[in-house]
């Protein structure tokens, strides 16, 4: 192809098979056949219709409550029960003062009305947002009339939902809502804002549309292969691969980082009885969440417990001793430890330093694959000052880092805690959160998209056919759909929703 002459598309006459041709193409082997966003709407019309209302604020006693309605009906089915009011007649965004009145016209409470007329409204059907009193008794009379009057109780994530069927988001914008809703660290809360003002969909957006503009060329080219024409510019091509592989590579990697953020580590403390886990699991927390004894095998069963460190969530998870068992109790507890130690994202293995490594730890350790280990030395003062731990471990004493620098600063801790957050990939932070992965179901996509595209990039390096180059494009181009929802079914969406609470 590099002597054909290059042309514009208005410059040539399709050939008259172009349906033919067309048709072959949708049929090549390896194409995924998966309903785009506008399929997958409208095959959910039937599931999600109607006026829905649920409580928008969380339940119990409070000065107030907010009950959120939406849909088609939602200002008459409001009129119903409002006194005072006449919502059809308002214009939208405005609030009015109101009573709601059971059937037999007796009031249940005085509340204001917001309302707000589609398409622009939060949902981009028509909104009535009704505040009551708050506790139980007075939100749940008002949501109950509410029914009477023809809404129905929405499900977990439908407002979203709906949001995102209209187009008031892509999908990648709601999933970052119940990314926000539980977020347990700043860093999360940041990362999560930044996705859902869409600077993230937009950073996958603009590189697909970009690639969909050449792949559309290169399938021109193929209804005229007989003519020595080209219609994508392969220097473009060229550095559009080299973009998409190192934009897609950056996304690939941040998702070590990324879901630290959205899942937290969660950290095994393992090693013998009475080598002083429980100690430090008390000193990391700063609390008595674990029994601590001279008794060696108090710890029978695991015991975790929480703190937030640089702002990244830790699940600390103190486990029976290792040790040759002797009953039945004691080798089900090491099996135990054996399991919460292979589902951990780093095992925190406590030595005792007086002691030292026995033969049975090393055989326990040798039969957990882990994803990665941080090997302390505890009871470091008991030592002589001469002492070191073994290269690549850490000592410490857990009882003197509490009583000196107090368990709200943990300061002699500090490396054992940056230790931990290197181990579990919490270092790894880029200074950009839209370009942070959280998502499991995104890094998914992204490294299938990354693979499709680096064979995309061989094929078109090497000269192989054009199709073959069109299909891998093409591959890359649905799992970015499929982010922001550009390309979606109904699978997908139920699974995403349903991590909503309702009313949200």
């Amino acid at each position: 192809m590099a002597s054909a002459r290059r042309a514009h598309p208005a410059e040539i006459k399709r050939p008259e098979n172009r349906g033919s041709r067309k048709r072959r193409h949708s049929a090549r082997p390896g194409r995924r056949s998966v309903p785009t966003f506008r399929q997958a709407r409208n095959g959910s019309n039937a599931v999600h219709e109607g006026t829905i209302v649920a409580l928008a604020t969380p339940r119990g006693q409070s000065a107030l409550a907010v009950i959120r309605m939406s849909g088609p009906e939602a200002i008459s089915v409001a009129d119903r029960v409002l006194s005072g009011v006449d919502l059809a007649a308002s214009e939208s965004h405005r609030l009015h003062v109101g009573s709601v009145r059971d059937a037999d016209g007796a009031a249940l409470d005085q509340v204001v009305a917001g309302i707000f007329r589609a398409p622009q409204s939060a949902t981009g059907e028509d909104v009535v947002e009704i505040t009551c009193h708050g506790g139980d008794v007075a939100a749940t009379l008002v949501m109950s009339r509410l029914v009477e009057a023809g809404a129905r109780q929405a499900g977990p994530g439908e407002f979203t939902r709906r949001a995102f069927m209209n187009g008031k988001m892509d999908l990648a914008q709601a999933e970052a809502i119940a990314d926000l809703i539980h977020a347990r660290s700043e860093r999360a809360h940041r990362v999560s804002v930044a996705h859902l003002y869409g600077r993230y969909s937009e950073l996958i957006r603009s590189f697909r549309e970009d690639m969909l503009d050449l792949v559309s060329l290169i399938e021109l080219e193929m209804d005229f292969t007989d003519e020595d024409v080209e219609f994508a510019d392969r220097r473009r091509l060229d550095a559009l691969l080299e973009r998409g592989l190192s934009l897609l590579g950056e996304l690939e990697a941040s998702y070590r980082y990324g879901r630290t953020l959205s899942d937290g580590i969660r950290v095994a403390i393992a090693g013998r009885p009475n080598a002083g886990k429980s100690t430090l699991l008390n000193a990391l927390v700063g609390a008595d969440r674990a029994i601590v004894s001279a008794e060696a095998g108090t710890t029978r069963d695991s015991i975790e417990a929480e703190s937030l460190v640089d702002g990244h969530r830790i699940v600390w998870v103190d486990t029976a001793g290792v040790r040759a068992s002797g009953s039945a109790i004691e080798a089900e507890g090491v099996e135990r430890a054996r399991r919460v130690a292979v589902g951990a994202d780093v095992v925190l293995y406590v030595v005792d330093a007086k002691a030292g490594m026995l033969d049975v730890e090393r055989q326990w350790l040798a039969g957990v694959d882990a994803a990665a280990y941080v090997m302390l030395y505890n009871k470091r003062d008991l030592m002589p000052r001469e002492w070191t731990p073994p290269q690549g471990s850490l000592a410490v004493s857990a009882t003197s880092a509490v009583s000196e620098a107090g368990a709200a600063e943990r300061g002699g801790l500090q490396p054992v805690l940056h230790a931990v957050l290197e181990a579990g990939g919490a270092t790894g932070a880029t200074t950009d959160e839209h370009r942070t992965v959280t998502s499991a179901r995104h890094a998914a996509h992204i490294r299938a998209a990354h693979e499709a595209l680096r064979r995309a990039a061989n094929a078109f390096r090497s000269g192989v056919s054009q199709d073959a180059l069109s299909m891998d494009l093409r591959a890359v181009l649905d799992e970015l759909g499929m982010i922001t929802g550009e390309i979606t079914n109904e699978d997908v969406l139920a699974r995403i929703f349903s991590r909503f609470c309702i009313g949200k």
